[in-house]
């Protein structure tokens, strides 16, 4: 049987998108393993970075891939890389299996559209699947409380980290 340590952590990005009045992005995610018998199924937009890939340029790849956004500019990349563990019930079932958690590298950006070009039902106009079944802007403060409870830590450090942009 394999322990935690037999798993890497995945490399991914995470983007913090503001709006005109500093509300943020946030998703309500289609069903995952890792959200089964869940009420927490809201995040931010995330996802893995490609081999050689730019952290800047996976951000904006995976917030395009997730939600058609396109109109961004870029407020500020979090100073660290941060770590989330699945849970012991989670570890070779979530994230495909072969992680144990996740390394991510953070961005904010300001939303320079409009609400119309945010399309999460078929986002990329239908080229890329789809990972949220809604969307909604929310106060930064109030996102770790709405996400899954083994991801909290890192959404407080995002807070701290961005609140300041907006206040």
């Amino acid at each position: 049987m394999k322990s935690r340590e037999d798993y890497p952590y995945r490399d991914c990005v995470g983007v913090c998108v503001f709006n005109k009045d500093n509300k943020v992005w946030i998703g309500d995610r289609v069903n995952s393993p890792e959200l089964l018998k869940s009420a927490h199924t809201w995040q931010m937009p995330q996802g893995g970075i490609d081999k050689g890939e730019d952290p800047l340029v996976a951000a904006e790849r995976e917030l395009f891939e997730e939600t058609s956004i396109r109109s961004i500019s870029l407020l500020k990349e979090a100073e660290d890389w941060l770590y989330y563990d699945l849970p012991d019930n989670l570890l070779g079932i979530g994230l495909k299996g072969k992680f144990r958690g996740q390394r991510q590298r953070w961005f904010a950006f300001r939303f320079e559209g409009h609400d119309s070009e945010i399309d999460v039902l078929k986002p990329g106009g239908g080229k890329h699947e789809q990972e949220f079944q809604g969307w909604r802007w929310e106060d930064l403060e109030k996102v770790p409380s709405l996400i899954v409870p083994f991801k909290r830590d890192v959404y407080d450090q995002l807070v701290k980290a961005f609140l300041p942009l907006i206040k």
